[in-house]
């Protein structure tokens, strides 16, 4: 088993007032519903379980499932480190963070994600690992990002 990496960050004006965005980003049945490829989560105080569907492209079938505890400085700044329960092994793992900062045109959002994932595959299939990973989080951000605006009511302008 090889362990594999990738990071992704992202920034845009969100046409929106600043306590809705916190409001759907911290709300585990929003972010299920507006995440592709994100079958459920099931939050337990500030621990957030996450069930993915099976993710295409990477050669081997896998369907992660990881837990996450958030840190939240309201109205500011939610961060998520990968925190499995006690005495398990999670095969897939996510750390990132989200920064709300308010701007005259609305909210100025920030996403920071790192995703680990444990694969059976060689050490040489990083570059194609990553790169297909790469892929996998652009794509799932561009459908985060269209389904958050949806739901505010909201339009992206350029950071």
């Amino acid at each position: 088993m090889t362990w594999f990496e990738s990071r992704r960050t992202s920034e845009a004006v969100v046409t929106a007032d600043r306590s809705a965005v916190w409001e759907a980003l911290v709300d585990p049945d929003a972010i299920a519903a507006m995440t592709p490829l994100v079958e459920r989560i099931e939050a337990d105080g500030d621990h957030w379980s996450w069930q993915l569907q099976n993710v295409p492209g990477l050669g081997v079938s896998l369907a992660p499932a990881f837990t996450v505890r958030l840190e939240v400085d309201e109205p500011h700044r939610i961060e998520f480190v990968h925190d499995p329960p006690e005495g398990q092994r999670e095969r897939a793992g996510v750390d990132g963070v989200y920064v709300l900062t308010e701007v005259p045109e609305g909210t100025h959002l920030k996403i920071d994600l790192g995703v680990r994932v444990d694969l059976p595959l060689p050490r040489l299939a990083r570059p194609a690992v990553t790169t297909t990973m790469q892929g996998v989080l652009a794509s799932m951000g561009k459908g985060f990002s269209a389904a958050l605006l949806k739901r505010l009511g909201a339009e992206q302008l350029d950071a």
